[in-house]
């Protein structure tokens, strides 16, 4: 089969992540406008190439404050660091529609190897609208992913102690990715 190239729609692909506060509740943020981009043939899926970047600048928990402290040295430090990248280096596919995708992740320029659990949602013809014209159909596939990690791995290390031991922001951050996939391009097998 053919080399398959997919371009991540910005506009539809979001990462998400959770992390207790307080001890007593989990606090949830969000990255839209995540680029990225899938090499894949769909007869060798463990060979496909994947990469993703996410703009940390703009960072959304719905509350401004708390947005600017995230934004700030204390957690992803955006003025040295305005970038996250995922680079992945093995795919594994564990039936037909789960993958382990493992690659390096890179959070304030501490890159580590973080393994996705990504579920393959299906495939769809749809319209492509671009300055009021439909100039579709276009094929779109979705994606879920989701991983947990240690954000002191990557040098997220603020925190305060709040009453009976507890801190404000867990160490584990669970964060998932929605991506839809958009084909770009297909090109014949080698041969």
């Amino acid at each position: 089969m053919a080399m398959t190239k997919w371009f991540f729609e910005p506009g539809h692909t979001a990462v998400e992540f959770c992390a207790r506060h307080m001890m007593v509740t989990y606090v949830r943020g969000q990255f839209k406008n995540v680029h990225g981009f899938m090499e894949v043939d769909p007869d060798e899926p463990e060979k496909a190439r994947v990469g993703a970047t996410i703009d940390a600048t703009q960072v959304y928990t719905g509350q401004p404050q708390r947005d600017a402290h995230l934004r700030s040295a204390d957690f992803f430090d955006v003025e040295n660091h305005p970038t996250w990248t995922f680079v992945a280096t093995r795919i594994h596919q564990a039936s037909a529609n789960e993958f382990e995708v493992t690659g390096d992740l890179t959070v304030r320029g501490v890159t580590r190897p973080v393994t996705f659990y990504a579920t393959y949602l299906g495939r769809w013809e749809t319209p492509w609208w671009e300055d009021g014209r439909d100039l579709g159909p276009r094929k779109r596939a979705g994606f879920s992913a989701r991983t947990r990690i240690n954000r002191h791995d990557f040098g997220v290390s603020w925190n305060d102690v709040v009453d009976q031991g507890g801190v404000v922001v867990s160490d584990v951050v669970d964060v998932t990715i929605d991506v839809e996939a958009v084909l770009e391009s297909t090109e014949p097998a080698a041969t």
